[in-house]
């Protein structure tokens, strides 16, 4: 795949650096996460268009503090730095970084030089950005320009924009930073002089081409969970060899309502994919009788995923010969596993989720370089339908894991039935998308007291767990309109018998997690 020079994200151990690679990318350009301890040679060789210095927890001057090798600023090529990355970029250039005593963390004023530069040109005096330093940049180095300070900063920003270089001691990539989005995009494109090429139609085009060429007219196959990832890789690989592609999906008797449904009927009439299904919901249902564990329930649950899938793969290997296995890994997931190399979109060999050594397939990834929302705006281009595309993240083991207690038949249809009025009534308000994800609960083993009609009930209750956040590293509870709300809890006390309370869980991602179990 002849992929984009990328802007390489300099992780120093930043929480943000995944942020500032997905910002960069709203900017239409490509940008990868290297770790601060590759070598220059080894960055270089990627012919990075630019390099940003990420954030991180150190002191430039600490023992042990990652280093910034002087030889990323001996070369060409424009370089950014952001908190630590500026810091240690001023330190390297000659500038001066001291111990002021003046720290600063959350939302700071910004106040512009007299001549802001190209970086802050035409921004609004006292700007809010988000700061968190202690040490402080007293001096720039030789030849940049103090475009900006702060209270605890007497040098906030600078640049030296002959020599392509500029950086920032607040967080340009956060929320909480004003213009910070325009900031950056003046580093890549005014600065950096990088062109905004990187969109969705250029993806699909480079990886259908990529596709092509690695599989010829080869075999694959693709296991579809009815989730995002999964059903934009078939659908990107599908475009590129058409019906050399056969899709495997497991029915597990776990998904939500309507969900199975929607893969073999809605995706297979948006894409024409062949897809092969196998229901195998009984077989699940007797695997996890009685189980209450729930770390019991995932191992169950994939491990018999992972025999169900062998069987159904080698049937289809029988027939045509697979020598190809798509699997729609994103870039967090190679980020966060370490091999955030980024560039390599094909793997040979590999042995996928724990299937058996002698079922062997040469692995596709074709979103191995996105991100979820890169993810789904390349879904909208390849015509899958809305509801698919932005569904929320759902989990592996499905409604196994939102019921606390032992899993059943009668028990999945009461959550079924629940969970399906929280999504209709979600998606009535029109706020889908101001919601990561919405779990519901079902506290199987938990029985309150209620009264309907006449007389006094002993039902289940249920916990809606709407949270909003960019990545699910982090989440916050969705403060949803209490009417809203108001109108979940009728609708499932009054049309599902088994259930006569609803609660709200209002816990944060930490120190809570999204699921329960």
């Amino acid at each position: 795949m002849s992929t984009p020079r990328p802007v390489l994200v300099v992780d120093f151990g930043a929480q943000y650096a995944q942020l500032i690679a997905r910002r960069v990318r709203e900017a239409n350009v490509y940008s990868e996460i290297v770790p601060h301890s590759m070598p220059v040679a080894d960055m270089l060789a990627k012919n990075p268009a630019a390099i940003i210095l990420s954030g991180g927890p150190s002191s430039v001057y600490e023992p042990g503090a990652p280093q910034l090798d002087a030889g990323v600023l001996a070369t060409d090529v424009p370089v950014f730095g952001i908190c630590y990355g500026f810091q240690a970029m001023a330190k390297t250039l000659g500038g001066t970084v001291a111990h002021t005593g003046s720290r600063e963390y959350g939302r700071t004023l910004l106040s512009p030089a007299a001549d802001p530069g190209v970086l802050l040109r035409d921004l609004p005096a006292d700007l809010p950005v988000w700061m968190s330093h202690g040490d402080s940049v007293t001096e720039a180095p030789d030849g940049f320009s103090v475009i900006a300070s702060s209270p605890g900063a007497p040098v906030a920003a600078f640049e030296n924009v002959a020599a392509r270089r500029a950086g920032v001691q607040f967080h340009p990539e956060v929320l909480h930073t004003e213009q910070g989005q325009t900031m950056l995009t003046r580093f890549l494109y005014d600065i950096a002089g990088i062109a905004p090429t990187w969109t969705s139609a250029n993806i699909i085009e480079e990886q259908v081409a990529a596709i092509q060429a690695t599989v010829g007219d080869k075999q694959v196959i693709c296991g579809l969970s009815g989730g995002v990832d999964s059903a934009v890789a078939a659908a990107l690989v599908h475009k590129a060899v058409g019906d050399q592609l056969t899709c495997i999906f497991v029915d597990h008797g776990l998904l939500r309502a309507g969900e199975a449904a929607q893969v073999e009927k809605d995706y297979v009439a948006a894409t024409g994919i062949r897809l092969k299904v196998v229901d195998a919901s009984e077989r699940f249902l007797g695997a996890l009788d009685g189980v209450i564990d729930p770390e019991q329930k995932r191992k169950i649950i994939g491990r018999e995923f992972i025999r169900v899938f062998e069987a159904a793969a080698r049937e289809v290997d029988a027939e045509r010969d697979v020598e190809f296995l798509v699997q729609g890994t994103l870039y967090p997931d190679v980020v966060e596993s370490g091999g955030g190399t980024g560039t390599a979109n094909i793997k040979s060999h590999h042995n996928v989720g724990g299937l058996p050594d002698d079922l062997q397939f040469s692995l596709i990834e074709p979103l191995r370089t996105l991100f979820k929302d890169e993810v789904r705006a390349l879904g909208s281009q390849l015509g899958l339908p809305d509801e698919m595309v932005q569904r929320h993240p759902f989990p592996g083991p499905g409604l196994a894991i939102r019921i606390i207690g032992a899993v059943s038949r009668e028990r999945l249809d009461v959550l079924r039935q629940a969970d399906l009025i929280a999504r209709e009534e979600l998606t009535a308000a029109g706020l889908d998308r101001d919601v990561w994800q919405f779990p519901v609960v079902l506290l199987a083993d938990v029985r309150s007291v209620g009264v309907q009609g006449d007389g006094r009930t002993y039902g289940h209750p249920v916990v809606l767990r709407p949270v909003s956040s960019e990545d699910a590293m982090t989440a916050d509870w969705s403060r949803l309109p209490y009417d809203l709300l108001a109108k979940i809890s009728n609708r499932i006390t009054n049309e599902v018998a088994e259930i006569n309370r609803v609660v709200l869980d209002v816990t944060s991602k930490p120190p809570g997690t999204i699921e329960w179990e």
